[in-house]
Formats: structure tokens, C-alpha cells, sequence
């Protein structure tokens, strides 16, 4: 036997959510505003619903936990973490039911990861006919938004908790929120409100891959896209830490050296963008900072990269590995 939870039950935390859309037999959370989706560009949008970085988040003492979920092709599993530590992963892919067991009966704080890619609308939540539950104690560790690509929202990782936004979270002890949009990091205004309407103690923009890629900035709005979207992510967040990396290292179409169709090469990106931000600094923004992509993962680590431009798993943790020790100096001033 068991009890059922609705999806919009309060006692469930959506965290890393950007907005939850509550329709009548499900819950689905998004990376964007929901009800402004038309705002947004339709790739992006895809991607949006896609829950990378975010956890459903109770506390209960059931041994066993279901998600009624819909169906869908192709989408990442699910893990779960009971007080903080690594209990088990699930295979989600086309699936309309996952259950965790053997979780022990204790009271526990429960987080899940929801898959980083594909959609999942909650259907339901099962718990053992007996047990409790409740909403979990409040986060008061610092709030973390990451802006990115593929290689930020991490489609290829075996699971959620191998993603380096997820890694870096933990040896960090941040509070993430991802908007890596895979194939549509372009500096869009609308996710630079997003970021700027959110609670953040530390910001991080991975740029350039797909601007590269897409040939969708070029000389005269490269720059200027990268002032605009720190300016309005500056009319709120005046004083929060703006980390700002450059592209890591890319073996495929040799784009380190290749100009794309607008005259880019990811070696020149990464001066355009070191330039940018120490422009800002020059003009009195010093709580803007730029890592070189290239000190997080460089041409001796291609190996890793299984398709030329994404790291394997191995590649992910050792990027969260160094992301983790360059955050260190600025996560410390938070705390």
C-alpha cells in the first residue's frame, strides 16, 4: 500500500526551477517563465523544459519512493540523494513510473535529481501507506545561477549528479539554478531578466560555443551583447560576483583556429571576451571576473572529449573540479 502526493502538493520543493507549471494532472517544472515562453526563442524554449540542475525536494521517512511520471523518449534518469549522500539512480527513459527502495525508514531530507535532459511532468509522488512527509528545512547556503551551453546543461552525462553544475554545487555547497540551454547560449535579453529577477549570490556566464558555432554575434554585437546582458544583470545584482568563462578547449571542425562564417575563431573569442570584461572593470565594475576556458579544460584533456566538443564523464569532473577550486576565493566571501 501506499500514499499518494499530488505534484502541487506545497509540502514539495521544486528547487532550481525558474517556474512550475501546474496543469491538471501534472506539475512541470521549467527554466524559463512559463507563462512568457512566446517571449523566448522556440530552441530555447525546447530546452527550457528540460530540468537540468533541478531537485524535488521533501523530507519524509518512507522507505520507498515513487514518481508517477509521463512518458518520454530519450530523457537522462533520475538520482536521489537522502541527507545529502548518493543513495541510488533510475532509469527514466520512456518510463511512467520510477521508484527508489530500500531508503530505511529514518526521517530523512530527500532531494532528487530530475533528468538534465528531456522533459518530465510529475504526475504523481508515492510514499509508503504509513510514512510522513513534510517540506524540507529552508537552503540558506549561497544562492549560484549558471548560464551556458550543451556543455553547461551536460546532455550527455550519465546521470544528473555527474553533470559539473551538480559536482561543483556540492563540493561547493551552492544552491544551483542552471540555464545551460544546449545549442542556445546567444547572450538572449530575456534570460539575462531571468538571472536578474532571481535571488543570486554568485553569477557564472559560460559564453562563446554557440555564438561560434551559429555565427550569431559577429564583430559589431559580440562585445556589445556581453556589456548589455551584465548591465541588466546589473540593475538588480550591483554588488553580486559575475564570473564570466570563456570557451574550453574544442578539437572538432578545428575551431580553435577555423574562422567561422562571421570571422571568429574560439581563440579570438576568448580575447574578445577577456577584453570585455576588463573593460567593465576598467570602468568601475570590479565584481566582474574572467577565467580563461583554457585553465579549466585544455588541449591535453581532449581525450575526454567524446564527440570533439563535450566532455565524457571524466571530463565534467575534472571541469567541476576546477571550476570548484577557482570559485573558491569569491564563494568564500559569501559565506
Amino acid at each position: 500500500m501506499s500514499s499518494t502526493i499530488e505534484p502541487n502538493d506545497p509540502r514539495l520543493r521544486w528547487n532550481g526551477a525558474v517556474s512550475i507549471q501546474h496543469a491538471k494532472d501534472y506539475s512541470m517544472p521549467w527554466r524559463i517563465p512559463y507563462e512568457k515562453r512566446d517571449l523566448f526563442a522556440w530552441p530555447l524554449v525546447e530546452r527550457a523544459a528540460m530540468p537540468a540542475g533541478v531537485t524535488l525536494e521533501f523530507q519524509t521517512d518512507s522507505d520507498v519512493i515513487g514518481l508517477e511520471i509521463e512518458p518520454f523518449p530519450d530523457r537522462s534518469p533520475l538520482d536521489i540523494f537522502c541527507d545529502g549522500k548518493f543513495h541510488s539512480s533510475m532509469p527514466s527513459e520512456n518510463s511512467d513510473y520510477v521508484k527508489f527502495t530500500d531508503l530505511g525508514s529514518d526521517l530523512k531530507n530527500v532531494e532528487i535529481w530530475l533528468p538534465q535532459h528531456g522533459e518530465l511532468k510529475l504526475k504523481s509522488l508515492k510514499i509508503d501507506n504509513s510514512a510522513s512527509i513534510s517540506q524540507s528545512p529552508t537552503k540558506t547556503n549561497p544562492k549560484w545561477i549558471t548560464y551556458g551551453s550543451s556543455i553547461t546543461q551536460c546532455r550527455h552525462s550519465d546521470s544528473p549528479r555527474l553533470t559539473w553544475p551538480s559536482i561543483v554545487s556540492r563540493l561547493s555547497d551552492l544552491d544551483l539554478t542552471c540555464l545551460g540551454y544546449g545549442g542556445n547560449c546567444h547572450l538572449d535579453p530575456m534570460v539575462a531578466r531571468i538571472i536578474r529577477d532571481s535571488e543570486a549570490d554568485l553569477i557564472s556566464l559560460c559564453l562563446g560555443i554557440n555564438i561560434y558555432t551559429y555565427s550569431s554575434l559577429n564583430d559589431r554585437t559580440f562585445q556589445s551583447g556581453i556589456f548589455g546582458f551584465i548591465e541588466l544583470l546589473r540593475e538588480k545584482h550591483q554588488k553580486v560576483p559575475i564570473i564570466v568563462l570563456s570557451p574550453i578547449f574544442a578539437a572538432k571542425d578545428n575551431a580553435e583556429t577555423q574562422p567561422n562564417d562571421v570571422g571568429f575563431t574560439l581563440r579570438r573569442m576568448r580575447r574578445e571576451i577577456e577584453d570585455a570584461v576588463h573593460t567593465m572593470r576598467a570602468l568601475g565594475d570590479k565584481n566582474v571576473h574572467y577565467f580563461d576556458g583554457l585553465d579549466i579544460f585544455d588541449e591535453t584533456q581532449a581525450h575526454l572529449l567524446f564527440d570533439g566538443v563535450h566532455p565524457n564523464n571524466e571530463g565534467y569532473a575534472l571541469m567541476a573540479k576546477k571550476i570548484s577550486e577557482l570559485f573558491g576565493p569569491h564563494i568564500s566571501t559569501l559565506k
